[in-house]
């Protein structure tokens, strides 16, 4: 019988988006305690409410520590976990040079379960629990992170990276294959345990027009998943993709002609939008995804946080490992700021929290099931030491509140600062 755990400390949940509070720390609230049964959140509040709710439970003590959800990573590359932090290229180079070269291997089972419980514990070090993740070509590769994941009882989306061109020989497949392929990966997958699919045309110039309309009929025969690509992220992409698709209006039409836009729709970095695809993107309540180291160290651009939000579309946070330069979700929040900064807008810590936790569930269609802690939800959680190194403690002990105090974690911690992690109400 589980008697359940009750966790000590800082306890942050969330009851509003602290982009729509004029004071964001409005939108969240602190408790003493979170209990924790049968791999959901029991409850919150005092410790002596937990300890009546369930008597028997183990106490964990982590006074003085912050609790949260873990974190949630709405768009990565998992099989680019090896050639991370690789040196000098825009976005195009980058693939032909470390990212394609290095999807190839992942035909061999073996190399992608190796490379798939690499990144699981590298992630899961770092307090990320839930990520969504492109797979390559080949269908070993989701099978590969799939069950690593179900092993781990971790929620995980992703999904086989579809190209039929403009990619290397053994990287591409055909819009038959790729229809084929998904169908009976999503028949394997999708819904079992905490796993779900991820329709995934990688982007518009490595898919024909009649790959992207498979993928759009397959997407309308299974609107129960997810589909996730990329859009807008350099501006000599999108240069490509007008020379690709003279016909369309913007690059969102070259995924809205073939069925692939909707509400479920990821779509990686988004940071040069034009008016219309803005408008679209709203009207249809997809999913933008933010990839702020990224977008630093491959050059891509600013996203405008400020403005995208204002205009209430639906924003999600990501580290997009490999291009992104860190497994770490805590770089990813201080690379969010850091860009805020450079538009003018920064982001206040609760805003930044939120985007890693209930943003990034929400752009995923998952914030009934992770991303906060309140009850009912999985118990996926990541405990923060707010003094885990010298410089960071010395901050925080002048803080005279909770945001002040996580606010230098934020800025300069790393897998130091993650004290404990909590995968579906089990100590990681």
């Amino acid at each position: 019988m589980d008697t359940g755990y009750i966790l000590k400390g800082h306890v942050l949940a969330f009851t509003t988006s602290p982009f729509t509070e004029e004071r964001p720390e409005d939108a969240a609230r602190l408790r003493g305690a979170v209990a924790v049964r049968d791999g959901r959140i029991a409850g919150t509040g005092t410790f002596a409410d937990m300890r009546a709710l369930l008597p028997e439970a183990e106490t964990v003590d982590h006074s003085g520590k912050l609790i949260m959800a873990g974190f949630v990573d709405a768009h990565v590359h998992y099989p680019q976990t090896a050639v991370i932090a690789s040196w000098g290229k825009r976005l195009i180079d980058w693939l032909n040079s470390y990212s394609f070269p290095e999807e190839m291997r992942f035909a061999d089972r073996a190399y992608a379960d190796e490379i798939a419980a690499r990144y699981l514990d590298l992630t899961t070090a770092h307090g990320t629990t839930t990520v969504c993740s492109f797979c390559t070509i080949h269908p070993e590769s989701v099978d590969a992170l799939f069950a690593a994941a179900q092993a781990r009882g971790q929620r995980v989306a992703g999904g086989k990276t579809c190209m039929d061109r403009n990619a290397p020989d053994g990287l591409r497949d055909t819009a038959q294959s790729a229809y084929d392929d998904s169908e009976a990966l999503i028949a394997r997958w999708h819904g079992t345990d905490r796993l779900e699919y991820a329709i995934s045309p990688r982007f518009s110039p490595t898919s024909t027009p009649e790959q992207l309309e498979a993928m759009g009929a397959l997407w309308a025969k299974h609107p129960e998943c997810l589909m996730q690509t990329h859009l807008s992220e350099q501006t000599d992409e999108i240069a490509w993709v007008k020379s690709l698709f003279p016909q369309a209006r913007d690059y969102l039409d070259t995924y809205e002609e073939f069925g692939l836009l909707g509400a479920k729709g990821l779509y990686g970095h988004a940071i040069h939008l034009e008016d219309r695809e803005r408008h679209r993107l709203r009207d249809y309540g997809a999913a933008l995804i933010h990839c702020p180291t990224s977008n630093t160290f491959i050059g891509s651009g600013l996203f405008d946080m400020a403005g995208l939000m204002a205009e209430g579309q639906r924003i999600g946070l990501a580290t997009d490992t490999g291009g992104g330069s860190s497994f770490s979700m805590l770089r990813t929040l201080a690379a969010a700021y850091e860009i805020g900064q450079l538009r003018g807008t920064p982001l206040h810590a609760a805003q930044l929290l939120w985007l890693a936790t209930q943003g990034s569930a929400t752009a995923l269609r998952m914030e009934d099931k992770i991303g906060n802690a309140a009850a009912g939800m999985e118990a996926d959680l990541v405990v923060l030491d707010l003094a885990s190194t010298p410089a960071i403690a010395q901050r925080a002990a002048r803080a005279e509140d909770i945001w002040e105090a996580v606010f230098p974690t934020i800025m300069m911690g790393d897998d130091r600062a993650i004290a404990e992690v909590w995968i579906g109400g089990r100590r990681v």
